[in-house]
């Protein structure tokens, strides 16, 4: 990954008027956003609906203009180019192919429209069709193909253009969730063998953390947090990513001070969470809680224990079933149990 930047956002909102029935306003889809995404970076935009992940990656297509605020690709400012202008393509949920055209002209047409002689067309197309794994497939219908084959026909037709960014819009929104976990892993191999910027809207913690170098956190127009998929989720900086990326405990108050001696707000995540014995010695570098196994839900590959905590609040935690069946585990519910955790491994938010 080279050390240029491709998008910045120097202080982006994007602001709409309202007017509906008695309510009339000012919406702040984007909220004064600044951001970079290097060169050749693999980057999320994560969040909720209404967050502004969207409307962020619409402005930098073109699609939509800021309101205040620039966006610069690779240095230039685009933020008042037409699409037409930007050197960005963009792949859509519903792949916007065209059904009446066979797959090598829906791949092609970008370069029709630029004239491109029909021998380099061919020969890019098929090109772009051994990239996506479609090699024999120039002369099918889109009607013909799988959602998840069409989805890479697509993607084929916005590689062909050779764009210094592509633009992934909820592209594997359509697909189940097999299929969906298939192409995590094809669109990032795809990704790191034609070595551009990919800049892909989410609202699935887990697509997004599969896949990217580094993610943003959206949430009410803002950014929460930049980070790898690795500190997101091990280090989230707010009460927000805590609960939105992945499932968390949170702790606080009274419940707080009486595992760590402080009343500091802090998460811990359920899988870092431990059974132990009631009778389980303390150790220097854990914490302990006692409790009650109040829901035990059997998962296959892990089971979801619902923990009552003396005292009042409630704990996830999970653990693999690695030698225990689902009648082992659900004995649990109802007895009296003691949790443990490193130290470590507990997240402070302040407050």
């Amino acid at each position: 990954m080279s050390e240029k930047t491709a998008i910045e956002f120097k202080n982006v909102s994007r602001i709409f008027s309202v007017a509906h029935k008695d309510i009339s306003g000012e919406v702040r889809a984007v909220d004064d956003v600044s951001l970079k995404i290097e060169d050749g970076e693999f980057f999320s935009l994560l969040g909720p609906s209404g967050s502004g992940k969207t409307t962020s990656l619409r402005m930098i297509a073109g699609f939509d203009r800021p309101t205040s605020g620039q966006i610069l690709l690779y240095g230039q400012d685009v933020s008042n180019l037409p699409p037409y202008e930007r050197d960005v393509n963009t792949v859509f949920q519903d792949y916007a192919l065209f059904p009446h055209m066979t797959v090598g002209d829906n791949i092609a047409y970008g370069l029709m429209i630029k004239k491109v002689a029909k021998d380099e067309r061919n020969q890019r197309v098929d090109e772009t069709l051994d990239l996506v794994r479609l090699t024999g497939f120039a002369d099918r219908k889109p009607s013909q193909l799988s959602g998840g084959q069409r989805q890479r026909v697509a993607l084929a037709r916005a590689l062909i253009n050779h764009p210094k960014v592509l633009l992934l819009d909820e592209p594997l929104g359509a697909l189940d969730l097999k299929l969906r976990q298939q192409m995590q892993v094809e669109l990032k191999a795809i990704q790191q063998r034609v070595g551009i910027t990919f800049i892909f809207v989410t609202h699935d913690q887990e697509e997004a953390l599969t896949m990217s170098d580094r993610i943003a956190v959206f949430n009410a127009g803002k950014i929460e947090q930049v980070g790898s998929p690795a500190e997101i989720y091990e280090h989230p900086q707010t009460q927000f990513v805590a609960g939105f990326v992945g499932v968390s405990n949170l702790i606080s108050g009274d419940v707080a001070k009486r595992i760590t001696g402080s009343e500091e707000k802090f998460t811990i995540r359920p899988e870092k969470i431990h059974l132990t014995g009631a009778d389980e010695k303390a150790a220097g570098d854990m914490y302990f809680a006692n409790g009650k196994v109040r829901d035990v839900i059997y998962l296959g590959l892990y089971t979801r224990y619902l923990v009552e905590l003396e005292g009042g609040g409630d704990l996830v935690v999970v653990e693999q079933n690695l030698k225990s069946t689902s009648m082992d585990v659900m004995k649990a519910k109802g007895q009296q149990t003691r949790l443990s955790w490193k130290k470590e491994h507990i997240n402070r938010l302040g407050g």
